[in-house]
C-alpha cells in the first residue's frame, strides 16, 4: 500500500530543506555572497552553526537525491514503457484473433458469423484499466470490453499527476489496422485507463522513495557516527587550544593516527615550547627590569634625600635666621622671609611624598598591612578630603616573603595612583584578600590573594586598555612576575574596578588566618 500523501508531502518539504542547506553551505565554511542576497543573514548565521559532520551528511543528502531523481525518472520511464510493451502486445493479439475471425467467416465457419466477437480473447486478456475494441472503417466502435479499477486503488497527487500527464500523455490508443484480401476492414484499439496507469507509476515511485528514505536515514546515521569517531582528536585540539589560550604552555598533543591530523601535534608542541621559553624570557627579563627600575628608584630617593632634601632643609633655616634679622633691623623683609620659608615646607612636603613613593617603607620592618595602611593614610592626606580612600583587608599577610610583599605593595601603590590621578573619583577603595583554596581563582592550583581597587570615577576597562602607559605596563609586568593575572572590569553605575588575582608562594601558603580586619 502506497503512504498517505499527506506524510511524503512532509518527507518532501525536509527533503527540499535539506537539499537548500546542502546547496548553500561549503565544507570549507567559506561565505556564499549569492546565498547571503537569497536567503538572509539570519539564515546565513545559522547554517554556519552547523558543524562539519552534519554538512557532510547533507552532503550525503543532494547526492542521494540526485541518485533518487534519476532512479524515479528510470522508474517513471520504465513503467510507462512497460504498460505501452503490454498494450502492444495485447492489440496484436486481438488484431490477429480479428483476423482469424475474418479468415473463418469467408470459409462458411457459422460459428464466427458473427463479427467482431471480442469476448472470448478479452476474457483471458483482460487487466484493472484495460480497454480493448474494435473500431470500424467509418470509425463507429462497434464492440467494446473494459475492466474497472481496483476499489482499493489510491489515487496519486495531484501534482505528481499533472506531471506524468505532461511527460507520457498515458491513455493513447494503441491501433492495429485489419485487413482481408489487401482491404481495410476495421481496428483494433487497446487503451489503459490514464488514472491507472498514473497510479501504478505513483505506486511505485512511492515503494522506491521508501526504500531510499530509509537508506538514507540509515546511511546519514553511520556517516555522522563515522566522522563523529574520526573527528574525535579536534576536541583534543580543542582543549589543547584553550589551555594554550589560557597561557599553560605546558600543555601537549598527543599523536593522532588520522593521517589528516597527524602534523598538527607536532606544530602545535612546537608552539606550545616556543611559547613557554618566550613566556620564561620574558619573565626573566621582567625581573631584571623591575630589579633595575627599583634600584633606580633608591638611587633617585637617595639623591633627592642628600642633596634636594639637604637643599632645602638649607633654604628653610636660612630663611629662618634672615627673618629673625629682619624682624630686629628691617621689618619690612619679614614678610618675604616668612613666604620663603612657607614655601620651603611646601616643597619638602612634596618632597616626602616623592621618597615615599619612590621607596616605600621596609615591608620586612612594619609588615605588608601596616605600610599599605600608611599608603591609603598618606593619600588621604594630599586629597584634602577631595578623594576619600579606604582599605579593607582580611587574612595574615605577616609571613609572606619580603619581595613578594613588596612587589604586592607596589601594585596597590600604582593602583591608588592610577585612581587618583586620572579616575576623578571621589572615592577609592583597596581591598587585600587572602584566600585559602583556588575558589576565587579557577584557574591556579595554589591558593591566591586578591588585590582590588576600586573606584566611582570616570573611568572604563576600554579606556584603560587604550591608555595603557608606564604605570598600567609596571603592573602587568609585576603581576605577571608573580606569575598571577590582572583584569578590569566595568562598575555600576560607574567607575573601574583592577583586579590582580596572584597564587601564593607554596612555602607560606598553609598559613592561613581566618579573621578579617578592615
Amino acid at each position: 500500500m502506497a503512504p498517505h500523501p499527506a506524510i511524503t508531502g512532509q518527507f518532501a518539504r525536509l527533503f527540499r530543506s535539506a537539499l537548500f542547506i546542502a546547496a548553500v553551505l561549503p565544507l570549507n565554511g567559506t561565505r556564499r555572497p549569492f546565498a547571503d542576497h537569497l536567503y538572509g543573514q539570519f539564515a546565513m548565521r545559522i547554517l554556519r552553526m552547523t558543524d562539519l559532520k552534519l554538512r557532510l551528511a547533507l552532503r550525503v543528502v543532494v547526492l542521494s537525491a540526485c541518485c533518487f531523481a534519476a532512479a524515479a525518472a528510470y522508474v517513471l520511464f520504465e513503467t510507462d514503457r512497460a504498460a505501452r510493451s503490454n498494450a502492444g502486445w495485447i492489440v496484436d493479439i486481438v488484431a490477429r484473433n480479428l483476423q482469424i475471425q475474418q479468415d473463418r467467416i469467408h470459409w462458411g465457419n457459422s460459428h464466427f458469423s458473427q463479427f467482431p466477437d471480442l469476448q472470448d480473447v478479452a476474457i483471458p486478456l483482460m487487466s484493472p484499466g484495460l480497454c480493448i475494441a474494435y473500431r470500424a472503417r467509418n470509425g463507429d466502435t462497434l464492440q467494446r470490453f473494459c475492466s474497472g479499477t481496483p476499489p482499493d486503488q489510491d489515487d496519486a497527487p495531484k501534482l505528481f499527476a499533472s506531471l506524468y500527464r505532461t511527460l507520457f500523455n498515458p491513455g493513447r490508443e494503441i491501433v492495429r489496422q485489419i485487413f482481408f484480401r489487401d482491404k481495410l476492414q476495421g481496428d483494433a484499439v487497446v487503451t489503459v485507463d490514464p488514472g491507472h496507469l498514473i497510479a501504478q507509476a505513483w505506486r511505485e515511485t512511492t515503494r522506491l522513495l521508501t526504500v531510499v528514505a530509509i537508506t538514507l536515514v540509515g546511511l546519514c546515521v553511520l556517516i555522522y557516527l563515522a566522522l563523529a569517531r574520526a573527528l574525535r582528536p579536534t576536541q583534543v585540539i580543542r582543549a589543547g587550544l584553550e589551555r594554550l589560550a589560557a597561557n599553560d604552555f605546558t600543555t601537549r598533543l598527543p599523536p593522532f593516527n588520522l593521517a589528516e591530523l597527524s602534523s598538527i601535534p607536532d606544530v602545535f608542541n612546537h608552539l606550545a615550547e616556543s611559547l613557554d621559553l618566550a613566556l620564561r624570557e620574558r619573565n626573566a627579563l621582567t625581573q631584571q627590569l623591575i630589579a633595575v627600575q627599583d634600584e633606580e628608584r633608591r638611587h633617585l630617593a637617595r639623591e633627592l634625600h642628600d642633596e634636594f632634601g639637604q637643599c632645602l632643609a638649607a633654604i628653610s633655616a636660612v630663611a629662618t635666621s634672615v627673618g629673625q634679622t629682619a624682624r630686629q633691623e628691617c621689618p619690612t623683609l619679614l614678610p618675604e622671609c616668612q613666604s620663603i620659608a612657607r614655601i620651603a615646607a611646601v616643597m619638602m612636603d612634596a618632597l616626602r611624598g616623592t621618597l615615599v613613593r619612590l621607596r616605600p617603607p621596609d615591608v620586612d620592618e612594619f609588615g605588608l598591612a601596616s605600610s599599605l595602611e600608611g599608603l591609603v593614610a598618606g593619600w588621604n592626606g594630599r586629597s584634602r578630603g577631595r578623594t576619600r580612600f579606604d582599605i579593607e583587608l582580611c587574612g595574615n599577610f605577616e609571613s609572606l616573603p619580603s619581595m613578594f610583599g613588596a612587589s604586592l605593595y607596589r601594585i596597590a601603590q600604582e593602583a591608588i595612583t592610577n585612581a587618583a590621578k586620572h579616575a576623578e573619583a571621589t572615592r577609592v577603595t583597596l581591598r587585600l584578600q587572602r584566600h585559602q583554596s583556588a575558589a576565587a581563582a579557577p584557574n591556579l592550583d595554589a591558593s591566591a590573594i586578591e588585590l582590588t581597587v576600586e573606584d566611582d570615577g570616570k573611568g572604563t576597562s576600554i579606556d584603560v586598555a587604550a591608555k595603557s602607559g608606564m604605570g598600567l605596563l609596571g603592573m602587568r609586568e609585576r603581576v605577571a612576575e608573580l606569575g598571577g593575572r590582572l583584569s578590569f572590569e566595568a562598575r555600576s553605575p560607574a567607575g573601574l574596578v583592577l583586579r590582580a588575582i596572584i597564587p601564593t608562594p607554596l612555602t607560606t601558603s598553609h598559613e592561613m588566618d581566618a579573621r578579617c580586619e578592615a
